[in-house]
């Protein structure tokens, strides 16, 4: 779907002309950044949230989703926000919609033309938008660079800045990295063949806090804060290593040689274990010890551009060829594996002791997180095309999928709960 002119109002800010009095304060539930409140895509049991849906089967609603984008769903109150873009008219976005209704209340328009080239699989509009609950942040691509915008509730700019160049020679796949709430600072990265960093930015003005510079290659990781090894650390993978950063000021704590060049997923962790996996040149999966004293243990699984889940002592992983396995997060120990389908690149969400999981097809499977063995719950599907992770808020599912090809290509997000 185009983000069309008949949408526009005056101004930067495209307001629809229903404008629904809406409440944005925060809560407990809220899911205000990429992986959601504790940086582990995990939330408590949510009886509301049935194993079983289709399109017509418990949809609370379901609305447009205006033009093309990977990003997953911001939740503070009753606002849901996406990044999106449309490619023809080469315009980035952020749309704002009424959660308790799926009303789109606007659609604020951030970049206008410079769009870099781009991997068949990514879009221009891949990363996750982050809140503090007083305002959204929003990283765009552009014009060989990484843009970070402020936005307020109703959709109005606050501040734009410059976090650094990203402008890839060797692979042009583009950009997908999602930003990172942390104290008063918001946490981005770009890490290219050309210029590679990661760098913290005052919430207030987007004045820089600190910047530090990072291998030269070509990585799509977010970055993530753990609590592991006894501290807060700021985890990043990829560039051929895992590596910790203290989030306060920049400086490198350790890093850990493993995995492969290019990774997309964010490291899950452990009390004294972080873990990461990446796909290219070479797959691995890998764990290490979250002081930065070496290789607890790896494989060769492949899950590249989607993210693990840790639970009790396990990991689910949902591999890019469709393959479901469980480890011990101890040992490496495999306890079961599962053909499904692939290919994958949302990453699995873990609700209570459910793994709602989909592929790229639309399928979404319902999978019991237990090393005792495969527990299928359910398989359901909405649409054709599926590559934005999923979201659970207060016994809702929320899901950003698609339906056509080229041209006939509509988005849609979808609130799923009992009916």
């Amino acid at each position: 779907m185009r983000i069309t002119a008949a949408m526009r109002a005056t101004g930067i800010s495209l307001v629809l002309p229903l404008w629904i009095a809406m409440s944005v304060a925060a809560v407990a539930d809220d899911w205000r950044q990429w992986r959601g409140p504790d940086g582990l895509n995990a939330t408590a049991a949510m009886s509301g949230v049935p194993s079983e849906f289709s399109a017509s089967r418990n949809v609370l609603w379901k609305v447009d989703v205006p033009g093309r984008g990977h990003s997953s769903p911001l939740i503070v109150g009753d606002l849901i926000v996406l990044c999106t873009a449309d490619e023809g008219r080469q315009v980035q976005a952020v749309v704002g919609f009424q959660r308790s209704t799926g009303k789109q209340l606007w659609l604020t328009e951030v970049s206008h033309g410079g769009f870099p080239k781009l991997h068949a699989k990514n879009t221009h509009a891949s990363a996750s938008a982050a809140s503090d609950g007083k305002q959204i942040y929003a990283v765009f691509c552009h014009h060989g660079q990484i843009e970070v915008i402020a936005l307020d509730f109703e959709g109005q700019p606050i501040w734009r800045k410059t976090a650094g160049a990203f402008s890839p020679r060797i692979y042009e796949y583009g950009y997908a990295a999602s930003p990172t709430v942390f104290g008063e600072t918001l946490i981005v990265t770009g890490e290219c063949d050309t210029s590679s960093w990661v760098t913290a930015l005052a919430l207030q003005d987007g004045s820089t806090v600190w910047l530090q510079e990072r291998p030269r290659m070509l990585n799509w990781g977010s970055p993530v804060v753990a609590q592991t090894g006894g501290r807060q650390q700021l985890l990043l993978n990829g560039s051929h290593q895992i590596a910790a950063y203290d989030p306060q000021t920049g400086n490198q704590l350790w890093t850990t040689p493993c995995l492969t060049m290019a990774t997309c997923g964010t490291c899950i962790w452990t009390d004294d274990i972080v873990i990461a996996s990446g796909g290219y040149p070479d797959p691995e999966t890998a764990a290490v010890r979250s002081d930065g004293s070496g290789v607890v243990w790896k494989n060769k699984v492949k899950c590249y551009e989607q993210s693990m889940l840790v639970h009790e002592g396990h990991i689910y992983a949902f591999s890019d060829q469709g393959v479901f396995y469980c480890w011990d997060v101890s040992t490496g120990e495999e306890k079961w594996k599962r053909r499904l389908r692939g290919p994958v690149s949302a990453s699995p969400l873990l609700i209570g002791d459910r793994i709602f999981a989909s592929s790229e097809d639309g399928s979404i499977w319902v999978i019991r997180a237990t090393p005792d063995g495969f527990e299928q719950i359910a398989r359901n599907q909405l649409g054709t095309s599926a590559f934005a992770s999923l979201v659970a808020v207060d016994n809702r599912l929320y899901v950003r999928s698609a339906a056509g090809e080229g041209l006939q290509r509509r988005e849609t997000l979808w609130c799923i709960g009992e009916d």
